[in-house]
């Protein structure tokens, strides 16, 4: 059984972008399943019209009705998922990101319950749990280095697992999540460096 240590996340203090011009929020929920932790992702629907297909944390932009960016992740989380906000417990923040699609990105890190975890299908095409154990191998992980149009050189992050890939930005909030809460740490040097219009390897 992998044992995750919370204590680094509750002392991160996180990054925030100063006047971002859109405000987003993100849970990454950590489901103990048969008593090994597993990082709850969703599959983007097909059909929608920003990184369709790609595996992706429960969340989304904020909202008038959102007192707070906490809200914000509950309420997508039970909108896309039907995560029960009862039974979410905040561990931790990672560091905001910006997105290509200009939004600020707050990532939450929260303890869930196994529950019925129910798809928004206008949404989500598949809930998907991963063991954390094998996100931590390595030989499911590689990075290549690219020079992004508006970031400039990057690194982009890929964990293959049971047949789904988690990379782009939620590659980037996994990256953290792990290095915080596991003895994983990055591996120092990229698989490849590729030119800014090659394919992603998805």
């Amino acid at each position: 059984m992998y044992t995750l240590d919370f204590g680094p996340l509750r002392e991160h203090c996180p990054r925030t972008i100063d006047n971002p011009r859109r405000q987003a929020a993100v849970l990454a929920p950590i489901v103990d399943r048969s008593g090994e932790p597993h990082v709850l992702f969703t599959k983007r629907a097909e059909h929608l019209g920003e990184h369709p297909g790609q595996m992706s944390f429960p969340g989304g932009g904020r909202e008038p009705i959102d007192t707070d960016l906490r809200d914000t992740a509950l309420r997508e989380a039970y909108e896309e998922v039907r995560l029960a906000p009862k039974t979410v417990s905040f561990v931790g923040q990672l560091d905001e990101i910006e997105t290509s699609t200009g939004y600020a990105v707050r990532p939450f890190v929260a303890t869930v319950p196994e529950q019925p975890f129910v798809p928004n299908e206008a949404e989500v095409a598949e809930v998907v749990l991963l063991s954390v154990g094998e996100l931590i191998d390595l030989d499911n992980y590689e990075s290549e280095r690219r020079d992004h149009p508006s970031y400039g050189d990057i690194r982009i992050h890929f964990f293959r697992v049971d047949g789904y890939t988690v990379w782009g930005a939620t590659g980037q909030m996994l990256v953290q999540l792990l290095e915080l809460v596991t003895d994983w740490s990055l591996p120092p040097n990229v698989d490849r460096v590729v030119d800014p219009d090659a394919d992603f390897p998805v």
